[in-house]
């Protein structure tokens, strides 16, 4: 089995193994106690934080262990407004941040203050100078990730960090995807990463404070890690990944370079094997190990199985592979293509062959895919795209639209030649209905396609993208929305 999901988890890294195994003996007692096992278990934790504190490029009393990436970010969140809270309430982030600092900017925003989301372009990058521009005088905390989880996409830290240095505002960096391959450039006020990313144990994050940053820890008084995680430390657990991230850093040169020439071949490869593939991220400014691509007319879910039965542990940002019909909020900000979305992180120590038998599998696997599913060739959308026919009969409203949205807003607008009712399918499907019927109407006539499926909104536009069909908007409907394509021959 090739394990081809390491942005979501690594297995132990072998320095960690070791160092886990040993600190279990040492690093068993109080380390706030002045008995010899205490001293012993504070030599073992102090070590630990001088090892992280210089991988993640800060002082080793600026820098404490939280129970995971995730604590790390709520408490440095939760820490640095509430420590300017008189500076203001507005919160800025981008909109292609992990989970973990939206759900964190949703519960600032309910507790009173205000939250703005900074767009991305299709590559999944912000652009430095338009967040610079929404910095505002009661900016208390803005948050950028160095490198994107989903798509692998490197953000400007630098400039941004600048930019927010020469505002007051305080920058927090979630770290936790790059920290592996290098420090993160620039002047940044908080770091967040977890250990699991780079093969140290779960339940190990990091959380770096600099000096002269405004902080008040939120919760009950504490006073481990400087009062900003409480609770007695997982000192074994903690040396484990300290040491394991200093052995991931001493190979990271040669690692990245070697992946980024697999990752490349994917990139190249993946296009030409497939048909109808869109490959998303930043092609350049990208961590070294990671491609996504999104496959049309294809489920996520069922590609990820049968990719797994080929031997393959490959993610998604695909809805169809979770309960919810809302696609990740990363593809949706780029606004690129999220069905068929696969996304290959490779460990450290892929072999190369590895990745050319799964350049190999991968074409089948689409098409079994494809084919269940009813998609039309291509050959077969040319056919149709390209036959003389007669105007399609209006289909009447599917049940559940509004009035309008099959067709007129008011008098004299236009009505579509034909209605697609693809309620209570979900993506793909409303998508390749939509391909099997584009050829029945003469070139400039409407298809209005009614879904209820929250992908619809961004695959409808990405196939009027890849087929030189134009997408014509969407308009409101009892259930989902109607979305209207101009066939363009």
């Amino acid at each position: 089995m090739a394990y081809f999901d390491s942005a979501s988890s690594v297995p132990l890294h072998p320095v960690a193994r070791q160092a886990l195994l040993a600190a279990l003996d040492e690093g068993w007692a109080d380390p706030a106690r002045l008995h010899r096992e205490g001293r012993r278990a504070r030599m073992l934790l102090d070590a630990a934080r001088e090892t992280a504190a210089e991988a993640a490029g800060c002082r080793p009393d600026e820098l404490v262990f939280t129970s995971s990436g995730t604590r790390a970010v709520y408490d440095g969140m939760a820490g640095a407004l509430a420590g300017r809270r008189r500076v203001g309430r507005h919160l800025l982030v981008s909109a292609v941040e992990h989970s973990c600092v939206l759900q964190s900017a949703a519960a600032h925003a309910a507790d009173g203050g205000t939250v703005e989301e900074v767009g991305v372009d299709r590559t999944g990058r912000v652009d430095a100078g338009r967040y610079a521009g929404a910095l505002r005088a009661d900016t208390a905390l803005a948050c950028l990730q160095s490198a994107n989880h989903e798509v692998g996409t490197e953000q400007p830290v630098a400039e941004v960090a600048e930019a927010c240095r020469d505002a007051g505002v305080p920058l927090l960096v979630d770290a936790a995807q790059s920290l592996a391959w290098g420090p993160v450039d620039g002047g940044w006020s908080l770091l967040t990463a977890s250990a699991h990313k780079w093969g140290g144990p779960p339940g190990v994050g990091l959380l770096a404070v600099r000096k002269g940053v405004r902080f008040a820890p939120r919760g009950p008084a504490d006073e481990r890690e400087s009062g900003r995680a409480a609770g007695f430390p997982n000192i074994p657990a903690v040396l484990a990944a300290a040491a394991s991230l200093r052995a991931v850093r001493q190979e990271a040169e040669g690692e990245a370079a070697r992946l980024r020439a697999l990752v490349d071949r994917i990139r190249a490869r993946v296009p030409e094997l497939v048909p109808d593939v869109e490959v998303v991220g930043d092609p350049v400014r990208r961590l070294p190990h990671l491609v996504t691509f999104s496959c049309l007319y294809v489920d996520g879910e069922a590609l990820l199985h049968g990719l797994d039965r080929r031997g393959f542990s490959v993610s998604s940002g695909s809805s169809c592979t979770a309960s919810t019909l809302v696609p990740s909020h990363v593809l949706r900000a780029m606004g690129v293509l999220s069905e068929g979305n696969v996304r290959v992180s490779l460990p450290a120590g892929t072999a190369a062959e590895d990745v050319e038998r799964f350049l190999a599998v991968l074409p089948e696997t689409v098409g079994e895919v494809r084919g269940r599913l009813g998609a039309p060739l291509p050959e077969e959308e040319a056919a149709g795209a390209g036959a003389e026919r007669a105007p399609a009969e209006r289909a009447e409203p599917a049940e559940g639209a509004a009035p309008e949205a099959a067709g007129a807003e008011g008098p004299g607008a236009e009505e579509p030649a034909l209605t697609v009712d693809a309620l209570g399918r979900r993506c793909p499907v409303p998508v390749i209905e939509l391909a099997k019927v584009i050829g029945e109407v003469p070139d400039g006539a409407l298809v209005a396609v009614l879904a209820d499926d929250e992908a619809a909104r961004l695959d409808i536009p990405a196939w009027c993208a890849m087929r030189d069909q134009e997408y014509a908007g969407e308009r409101p409907a009892e259930r989902g929305a109607v979305y209207l394509v101009r066939r363009r021959a």
